[in-house]
């Protein structure tokens, strides 16, 4: 078996930690891993495959002889890096929002457009965490029935924003003094219509990336309308979705074409109570769809709750994945 270089860039962040377990875990066929962050993380260590390996300093002669780059630490820093990895040699695999809608960068998830990933010019894109789950979704649904608009509200977790996110929910919830604020206002016992920047138009960023992104990604002109709302949970993302269709369907024929869709598991009897919840979804790679029942508003319509740990399946699994992908076609 051919063995690779891998580097993670931001390897003591949320996201990057979770890359290396999620390496471990599928038996990626790592033959030295490169685990790098900025000058103050220098030094550390961190775990992999049972030993202790020392976090390098980011620089940009860090990706000789790498070939997988996995990025997780932020637009700014994937800009000025990512060329220098390429440049090297190693494709990358970015997890942040900085190449997401270059033309020429493929924006990839591996269940909808795997047959995306070998269009690189050695940048792959993974997609926004929120995007991620609900596009996994949409796609075998958009194939039998023609998705016509989705209105999308989600419930999104606080690790979605980074330690400095869940350090303050949890001084928060503990009554001490913060450590960190994340946020402008407190995050517990609140929610927070608001992720990222505001646009004039009164819609954040992340809405416009789900928008922008879905169409990217299924390759499709579906519409998309979003609020994203930042809540006090510590892990997992939830989603209300409004699916309008071209076709007619049914809730069953929906339900019968997720149980069969990859990387889903449907979780719908509401007279048990089962029904997807983040607490469930933690530290799982699949997307959890349930609350499935008919929108008797339109002709056509579905509305569903959509559950997925957004640090693996919305960032790391899904770049690990993508490596997979790369490495089985080459």
């Amino acid at each position: 078996m051919k063995l690779y270089d891998v580097a993670v860039v931001g390897a003591t962040g949320l996201v990057g930690r979770k890359m290396m377990q999620v390496l471990e875990e599928r038996k990626f066929p790592v033959n030295r891993l490169v685990p790098l962050a900025s000058e103050r993380s220098a030094g550390k260590e961190v775990r992999f495959n049972g030993k202790a390996v020392k976090v390098q300093k980011l620089e940009p002669r860090s990706f000789e002889g790498v070939h997988v780059a996995l990025f997780s630490a932020g637009a700014g820093v994937s800009k000025e890096f990512a060329p220098h990895a390429v440049k090297a040699g190693a494709v990358v695999i970015d997890n942040s929002s900085a190449f997401r809608m270059d033309e020429d960068t493929p924006l990839v998830v591996p269940e909808v457009n795997r047959h995306a990933i070998f269009r690189h010019k050695g940048i792959i894109a993974n997609p926004n965490c929120s995007t991620i789950q609900m596009v996994v979704v949409l796609k075998p649904l958009h194939d039998r029935f023609g998705i016509r608009r989705v209105v999308v509200s989600t419930y999104q977790s606080v690790t979605g924003a980074g330690q400095r996110a869940v350090a303050q929910l949890e001084d928060e919830i503990a009554g001490r003094p913060l450590r960190e604020k994340k946020f402008p206002y407190p995050i517990a016992y609140n929610c927070l219509p608001h992720i990222d920047v505001f646009f004039d138009d009164g819609y954040t960023k992340e809405e416009i990336k789900m928008k922008l992104e879905t169409k990217k990604i299924m390759e499709a002109d579906v519409e998309v309308t979003a609020t994203t709302v930042r809540v006090p949970v510590l892990g997992g993302h939830s989603e209300s979705v409004n699916i309008e269709f071209e076709k007619p369907c049914t809730v069953s024929e929906v339900r019968s074409l997720l149980q069969r869709a990859p990387g889903v598991i449907v979780q719908d009897d509401p007279a048990k109570n089962l029904y997807p919840m983040p607490l469930n979804s933690y530290d799982k790679d699949e997307v959890f769809v349930g609350r499935i029942r008919k929108d008797e508003t339109i002709p056509s319509g579905i509305n569903l709750w959509i559950v997925s740990d957004n640090i693996r399946k919305g960032a790391a699994t899904n770049a690990v994945q993508i490596a997979e992908a790369l490495i089985a076609g080459a």
